[in-house]
């Protein structure tokens, strides 16, 4: 980095790690506070004051001093600065507090720490703790600008110079990513010019229902060997013979409801639906955390429980099938498929034969702290578990999984992905920014090595643009973090389950000819354009970058 010469460059830096690097943190981790920001690098220091601030969110206003340094930020930012200064925070004090103290929302602060600092420029992980708890004990007005007049301290220091190599590497990682996306998006299209040419056979949208009526039936099963009790939804469709079993894995926080449009889709066209619901990271999990009745976001045991969960659901529908009216000669338990979404998706991987990877868990996670990778968070959890335990997950009845934003470059990596021998499908969002898709979908795609595997990009998809929004939610997510068109993404992952179910689960043949990009490039469409492919290699990735 060249040498700093000038009061201005400093301010120019400033802005440029407030507008690049810090804006994004505040608005998922808000965490400023004090009677002046000061931003520092070295000896040289720039600072402006809260109530600058303050006047302008409120009143649209700019007083002489935040008018002096308005030339280095546009417009836009302004407006974003404004909105972000004072949108409500949907939190209270208990559920602050209690995720503040856990081991994963420690590690955030002790990250932050590093870059907003105390006047004396030490970390400011208490200080930011404080002004959090405090602001959100403030009924009706949990607000960065309110959490700015909470921070216990006369002045906050910024650490241009580690601030500067975080909003580095986020534009390098986000470059890289459009690199990716970019050469993803042209492989595609090049594809479907090719098919377009051999096949010119119509293709049906197979996002709409299919012709099978269903009924749905709850169980609740009760594994006693791990003193386990959880419920779980089959959807049955009437047919003559048994059905070819697909099971969805919601992801951490969620619940059985996330994703029941999946399951209904998937049931209209024949297939028996399990879902069940994972009691040690589902919504109820995090409902408890921010009660007060939980210490953590979730156990490391579930990075076993779960793929056990869905092994213990497959042997009660065997049970089932024997001896209850209601399953008896409905369930073909040979044919099973696997969804999951986020640590769903790692539950899918795992059950498919990805081995939980201890050694790349060693080499990754005491380093996590300085990664953009917040996935990371979770899957260092399962640095605490024994290494002998359940050395693999795997299940042969599962004949195929599609992996929805999955987390699985440091659980699994590249020694673990290449085990799995079945047909894989990976579905990431360009704008994922909790499983960054270059980290975790893009790159473990190119690791896997089994010959039946599939990419599907959702240019400018989120990591909760396929989830539905659930009636227990206990944190609603905003419109804003949701991203545009969720409807459109759900319509994309139902479209793309069907002929991937169809083709290796229910083993149709004639359904392949729909995982090809002629026929995404059919059903693509903005804003969120989607993309196929089934290779990609890492000197592809190298030459793009």
């Amino acid at each position: 980095m060249n040498r700093i010469t000038s009061k201005q460059t400093v301010w120019q830096l400033a802005l440029r790690v407030f507008s690049v690097g810090l804006l994004p943190v505040l608005i998922t981790y808000p965490a400023f506070g004090a009677e002046r920001i000061k931003f520092n690098y070295g000896v040289l220091e720039r600072s402006i004051s809260i109530s600058s601030l303050e006047t302008y969110a409120k009143t649209g206003r700019m007083d002489d001093e935040l008018a002096a340094y308005s030339q280095y930020i546009d417009k836009k930012q302004l407006t974003q600065l404004r909105q972000t200064l004072l949108t409500p925070i949907k939190l209270n004090e208990v559920a602050v507090s209690q995720f503040l103290y856990t081991p994963t929302g420690e590690r955030l602060l002790k990250t932050l720490g590093k870059i907003i600092q105390t006047e004396s420029r030490l970390s400011g992980f208490y200080a930011i703790r404080a002004a959090l708890i405090l602001a959100a004990a403030d009924s009706n007005n949990f607000t960065l600008l309110n959490i700015l007049n909470k921070f216990p301290a006369s002045e906050i220091s910024i650490n241009l110079r580690q601030s500067l190599e975080i909003v580095n590497a986020i534009q390098n990682l986000a470059n890289q990513t459009q690199d990716a996306v970019a050469l993803i998006n042209q492989q595609s299209q090049k594809e479907t010019r090719t098919v377009a040419i051999v096949n010119p056979a119509p293709l049906i949208d197979l996002a709409k229902s299919g012709n099978f009526r269903f009924s749905k039936e709850t169980i609740v099963l009760n594994d006693l060997s791990r003193n386990r009790s959880f419920p779980a939804d089959i959807y049955l469709p009437i047919a003559q013979k048994p059905r070819s079993i697909i099971i969805i894995s919601h992801g951490l926080g969620s619940d059985r409801t996330s994703f029941a449009y999946l399951a209904e889709h998937l049931a209209s066209y024949g297939f028996v639906v399990a879902v069940p619901e994972h009691p040690g990271s589902n919504s109820k999990q995090i409902e408890a955390l921010l009660a007060g009745t939980a210490d953590r976001v979730t156990n490391p045991r579930e990075f076993i429980d779960r793929p056990l969960d869905i092994k213990y659901l497959l042997d009660e529908l065997t049970r089932l099938s024997k001896s209850n009216s209601t399953f008896r000669g409905r369930l073909n338990l040979e044919e099973v498929g696997v969804v999951g979404q986020s640590f769903g998706g790692y539950t899918a991987l795992a059950l498919a034969g990805a081995k939980i990877n201890f050694q790349q868990l060693q080499a990754n996670c005491p380093t996590f702290e300085n990664t953009l990778n917040v996935s990371l968070l979770l899957q260092c959890l399962a640095i605490n578990l024994p290494s002998s335990s359940y050395n693999s997950l795997s299940d042969p009845r599962i004949k195929a999984v599609i992996a929805i934003n999955p987390v699985d470059s440091s659980i699994f990596g590249q020694a673990s992905l290449s085990q799995i021998k079945i047909p894989v499908m990976i579905v990431s969002g360009s704008a994922d920014t909790v499983t960054p898709a270059l980290r975790e979908q893009i790159q473990p795609f190119i690791w896997l090595t089994t010959q039946n595997k599939y990419l599907a990009l959702i240019n400018g998809g989120t990591h909760f643009s396929t989830i539905a929004e659930s009636p227990n939610a206990v944190v609603p997510i905003p419109t804003q973090v949701i991203g545009s068109s969720p409807a459109l993404a759900r319509r994309y992952v139902k479209a793309l389950s069907i002929p991937f179910f169809e083709s290796y689960i229910a083993r149709q043949p004639s359904y392949l000819s729909y995982l090809s990009s002629d026929y995404v490039n059919k059903i693509s469409q903005q804003p969120l354009p989607l993309s196929l492919i089934n290779s990609l290699t890492d000197e592809q990735l190298k030459q793009a970058f």
